[in-house]
């Protein structure tokens, strides 16, 4: 397809489908891989003791708080990454596709970085506060009966404030983070899929290795939104350098990578899995739409996110626009 082609596809009908398919990859990815998500916030904890390897923390947390203590908060989950993720789907796609037709789709992964920077602060925006309340109930010794409760009590103690607490260091993550996801995803896009066809199995594959290489790279600032999320006791904090001083002063310059195999295990399929929900849900869609208002015959899955990976090349498919993931 050139340029011209490209032009020719519609763009406005598909902002119900990137939603619809982004908020169901977003409850899909964090409901599955949440019980190792509790395991990671554990190991993250500067007070939890047996939290040195993964399967201790497991071991610990169902031994000692029973067998459904790592899916305890996972309601908070389906309540925020739903609509965070369908924000932040429709938002990376709008803004990319604009992108795209400012620049005539020279630099796209410039253009890819930036419309994840910016989908990454609308997301963050509406996750912040169901992440603070899961972050609290997977705590050890949580006091909190269930999410609404938790939220109450960290309301009227806290504040307002306490939900955003963590969004500057959540968006400081965040940024980098999406931005070395997205040029991850679509370089492996080029090279494995460069036809940029619906292929189930090269989603997944682009996606896990984007969400890891993505993953372990910001695992130091996922440390610290951890201490800004939880307050625990011996660790109040209220910013960024304030957190990174309480895990340097309890575990050196190596506690900023603490958890972060669990956080690499964790975003790996999560990333896979939102990708392949994305993609599947996006093609099946894009498919139902009427000729007038749906994806033109050059194929469903191409809807809305072409964009060209050296002025004249292959188009972007529009899964690009996840979560990831993966947020969190």
């Amino acid at each position: 397809m050139n340029f011209d082609d490209y032009e020719t596809l519609p763009t406005t009908q598909n902002f119900t489908s990137h939603m619809t398919a982004g908020a169901i990859a977003g409850v899909m990815e964090h409901c599955i891989m949440y019980p190792l998500d509790s395991v990671k916030t554990r190991m993250q904890s500067l007070r939890t003791a047996h939290n040195s390897t993964i399967g201790e923390t497991f071991r610990h947390m169902v031994q000692r708080e029973g067998l459904l203590r790592p899916v305890r908060g996972m309601s908070a989950v389906v309540l925020g990454a739903g609509p965070a993720h369908a924000c932040y789907f429709a938002t990376y796609e709008h803004i990319k596709h604009t992108l795209a037709q400012l620049t005539r789709h020279r630099h796209d992964h410039i253009t890819h970085g930036l419309s994840g920077c910016v989908a990454s602060l609308v997301h963050d925006a509406v996750s912040n506060p169901a992440e603070v309340v899961k972050q609290r109930l997977q705590m050890l010794n949580s006091p909190y009966r269930g999410v609404w409760e938790c939220a109450r009590h960290v309301y009227r103690a806290e504040g307002l404030r306490a939900f955003y607490r963590s969004y500057g260091t959540q968006v400081a993550m965040n940024v980098p983070y999406t931005a070395l996801h997205f040029v991850t995803y679509e370089w492996c896009q080029a090279t494995l899929n460069p036809s940029r066809s619906y292929d189930p199995r090269v989603h997944a594959c682009s996606g896990a290795a984007a969400g890891a290489l993505a993953a372990a790279a910001t695992t130091p600032l996922d440390v610290c939104k951890t201490v800004l999320n939880t307050q625990e006791a011996a660790a109040r904090a209220d910013g960024l350098l304030e957190a990174a001083a309480h895990v340097l002063r309890a575990r050196g310059p190596l506690g900023f990578f603490k958890g972060v195999q669990a956080r690499v295990l964790y975003q790996m399929p999560a990333a896979a899995i939102c990708w392949l929900t994305y993609e599947t849900f996006k093609h099946a869609l894009a498919g139902t739409e009427s000729p007038e208002e749906g994806p033109s015959p050059v194929g469903p899955p191409l809807a809305c996110a072409a964009l060209r990976l050296a002025a004249a090349a292959t188009d972007v498919p529009p899964g690009a626009a996840s979560g990831l993931a993966t947020r969190t």
